[in-house]
């Protein structure tokens, strides 16, 4: 096989398993949430309730598409479409094995952080395009609470790219082949995790929905498929942040301590492929359960609350963390 034809390749199956991904994630939060609240959960809709999500989708499709008709229609629109593209083309600088990966390019973790900032356009379109109080505020909430938390987000990247010596995502993950980032740079980790909650909107950072609050944030005015877009662009964001701090922090496609006991020579390339997919498979979707379990396990913040560990924790604490890395490593 050609490189391109390769490429090309790995590229289709990376999108169809995250675009299919969120139907995954949307099942799986129901039946987590009702064991945490002793429920059932979903069990009508084929074997064991399997077809509730495909039930979902038609429901949305059928439903009637409404447009405000005093907001902006075009923008309006094109809102729900920003989130969706901005999850599927994280995925083109990630690794999911050790030659396995659709571009590696050498500023890869700028590339990311740039493209994961891009996500708030779309909230904030949504919530002024609609022409209502209620979305505007939620759009304005959706603002404040993303442009927060990608500093100290920054912040604790930039401590992994210190650590690795390159911005590579081949790179950060090799680096982790003895040793995970999260060992090396416990708080970096810490601060990561709490930022990729805030920045997929998840509890306790939801406040940009509130329904007891702003009734729907900023898709008050959406229906049909075009909230089925916001939807999905949530779950998706899930499963690329649970990918992401898999791959900053937890080692990516490396087994625990994988340098001092796992010789990859031992195994054709097929089987590497194989074992590193599945390796990132795992990790991921270990970290998206953690989501979910947070969800239905912690309250969610004040307005005020989020701001404040935004702003007067978590950046000042990031920072601290990155000079100390830093001076630790040229001492040291």
């Amino acid at each position: 096989m050609s490189e391109f034809a390769f490429t090309m390749t790995v590229m289709g199956i990376a999108l169809f398993t995250l675009l299919n991904s969120a139907a995954v994630a949307v099942y799986a939060e129901r039946r987590i949430a009702a064991f945490i609240q002793n429920r059932v959960g979903p069990n009508r809709v084929g074997p064991f309730g399997l077809l509730q999500p495909i039930a979902d989708v038609v429901k949305l499709l059928l439903k009637e598409d409404v447009t405000p008709m005093h907001g902006n229609k075009a923008l309006h629109t094109m809102a729900p479409m920003i989130p969706v593209f901005t999850a599927l083309i994280t995925i083109a600088v990630v690794p999911f094995g050790a030659q396995l990966y659709i571009v590696d390019i050498n500023v890869a973790a700028l590339y990311l952080l740039a493209v994961t900032s891009l996500g708030v356009y779309g909230v904030t379109l949504a919530g002024w395009s609609s022409n209502s109080k209620f979305s505007l505020l939620g759009g304005l909430r959706a603002a404040a609470q993303m442009l927060s938390y990608e500093l100290p987000m920054g912040m604790s990247v930039a401590s992994v790219i210190l650590i690795a010596g390159s911005l590579r995502m081949t790179e950060v993950v090799a680096s982790q082949e003895h040793i995970w980032n999260v060992f090396i740079n416990p708080i970096g980790a810490i601060i990561f995790i709490v930022c990729a909650f805030a920045e997929a909107n998840r509890t306790p950072f939801d406040l940009v929905e509130a329904e007891q609050e702003l009734v729907g944030g900023f898709h008050t005015e959406y229906s049909g498929m075009k909230f089925g877009m916001f939807f999905l662009a949530e779950y998706m964001h899930v499963m690329i942040g649970s990918l992401l701090i898999s791959t900053f922090f937890f080692g990516g496609y490396h087994l625990p301590f994988a340098g001092y006991w796992f010789d990859r020579t031992m195994f054709s390339d097929e089987i590497m492929m194989l074992i590193d997919v599945s390796v990132v498979l795992a990790k991921t979707l270990f970290f998206a359960f953690v989501f979910i379990w947070v969800r239905w396990t912690i309250p969610r913040f004040k307005f005020n609350q989020l701001m404040n560990l935004g702003w007067n924790k978590l950046l000042p604490l990031s920072i601290l963390n990155f000079m100390a890395i830093a001076i630790i490593l040229y001492f040291f």
